[in-house]
């Protein structure tokens, strides 16, 4: 793994706080907006776009400018899927209120709810922001050597992620808007071969983007996004949380019996007797 050099330390330095400072922004800005609309859901929103401002921002504000192409390469691809994503929530959150996830929170924290949800809630998740960042902001202060092969790869599986989290969004965003759907479990799709493939989808482009600043002298160190990602879509505020909500539900228990939960691939037979059963002549 490559020294840094105190000159690099000083770029290096100069990123992380212009998009700490960018993020800080944002989220102080949305904790106003989520105050007075009593809804702190609203920061979904601008998550994805958080990431564009302060990459983007680092890039410009921090001295590091370059026409490198791997950088600007990030860049691109973090401004497709975060303004996408952007778009996308915020379409699908008009008119709906405060996320259930986001309601217990309120309910739960009572009268402390403005302290806790500024540092529980948009601070920490301005954090994990930078944190998730990391490999795009090292690339940008150290884009290192020409092309390798990481960079197709990375290339390669940041599209295969994007591809599944746009298609599986708008497959349960049409699903959703069917008036005889609600409160029912989507079965089609992408969805048939995996109880989250929009999560799955997220992870993947995630270590498209690891992968891509690889090449680039500290690009190791970035390893550290996908893993928060994965760890905060498996067993925080990803999967667990959201099939809480389903608890209870028989559709969903023979959903989830048969369907993996993040890694798509063909249901099985939930009932193996049953299946006997059908295979079976009269």
């Amino acid at each position: 793994m490559a020294q840094i050099t105190a000159k690099e330390n000083l770029i290096m330095t100069a990123i992380f706080l212009s998009a700490a400072a960018l993020l800080a922004w944002i989220m102080c800005c949305m904790f106003v907006i989520g105050l007075k609309a009593r809804d702190n859901s609203l920061v979904d929103i601008a998550y994805g776009p958080a990431f564009v401002v302060a990459c983007w921002g680092a890039w410009c504000l921090s001295g590091a400018l370059t026409l490198h192409f791997r950088p600007l390469l990030l860049l691109v691809l973090l401004t497709l899927w975060g303004v996408r994503l952007g778009l996308h929530i915020g379409g699908r959150h008009s008119g709906r209120g405060e996320d259930f996830r986001y309601r217990k929170f309120r309910e739960a924290w009572g009268n402390t709810i403005i302290w806790r949800s500024f540092l529980q809630i948009y601070l920490l998740q301005g954090a994990v922001v930078l944190v998730i960042a990391t490999p795009i902001l090292l690339t940008i202060g150290a884009p290192g050597g020409s092309w390798a092969w990481s960079d197709l790869l990375g290339v390669l599986l940041f599209f295969i992620g994007f591809l599944f989290e746009a298609i599986s969004d708008w497959q349960l965003t049409v699903f959703k808007r069917g008036g005889a759907n609600k409160g029912k479990i989507i079965l089609h799709g992408l969805w048939r071969y995996s109880r989250h493939p929009n999560y799955f989808g997220e992870a993947t482009l995630w270590w498209g983007i690891f992968c891509i600043g690889l090449a680039a002298p500290f690009g190791l160190y970035g390893l550290i996004s996908p893993l928060t990602i994965a760890f905060l879509l498996l067993k925080v505020s990803g999967i667990p949380m959201l099939e809480e909500k389903y608890r209870g539900n028989p559709e969903f228990a023979a959903y989830k019996a048969r369907t993996n939960a993040f890694f798509p691939w063909f249901p099985r037979e939930a009932d193996s007797s049953a299946s006997l059963a059908r295979r079976v002549k009269p």
